[in-house]
């Protein structure tokens, strides 16, 4: 560790080590890291995503709509499945998206009893710059790790993961 930087999560691991020896703090440190990484990172990609209009949470529905192939339409409880929050906050996402003129709720054609939520013309238009922008902004966020990093911290992070999915 002689060449890698210490950071903010180092100094509290010292004090705890300091104050409390006889715990175990390996685990404070990376979930500490993974949070505080977390943080970091959510704000770089909602100013991204800020910059074509678009809230985290709006991004995730046009995305998943739009990655969801033609005609880029899902029923309310395929959109919950994909993006995973609640009922009320899924209508509440969809008619704030309705309102901006990104999707329109459209009879299901194989059952006029239930709506699709579809991508408009506008929608797909700002989630495809949008994505854009985004894909490269993860890319200058993971700038500094090399392909092997990408790869190894990739492959630890999904049998972490792996646990609580």
């Amino acid at each position: 560790m002689a060449d890698e930087k210490h950071d903010h999560v180092d100094r509290i691991l010292a004090q705890w080590r300091r104050e409390r020896p006889d715990l175990d703090v390996e685990p404070m440190g990376i979930l500490g890291r993974l949070k505080r990484l977390g943080t970091h990172l959510g704000r770089e990609v909602e100013a991204v995503l800020l910059e074509h209009g678009l809230s985290t949470s709006a991004f995730d529905v046009l995305a998943t709509l739009r990655r969801s192939g033609t005609p880029h339409r899902l029923s309310p409880g395929e959109l919950l499945e994909m993006t995973m929050v609640s009922s009320g906050t899924m209508t509440n996402r969809i008619d704030q998206l309705e309102k901006a003129g990104f999707v329109q709720r459209i009879l299901n054609p194989e059952d006029r009893r239930s709506v699709l939520i579809a991508l408009t013309d506008k929608g797909f238009a700002t989630v495809e710059k949008a994505v854009d922008a985004h894909a490269a902004n993860q890319q200058r966020l993971m700038g500094n790790l090399n392909a092997a990093d990408k790869a190894e911290l990739d492959r630890l992070l999904r049998k972490f993961l792996s646990d609580f999915e």
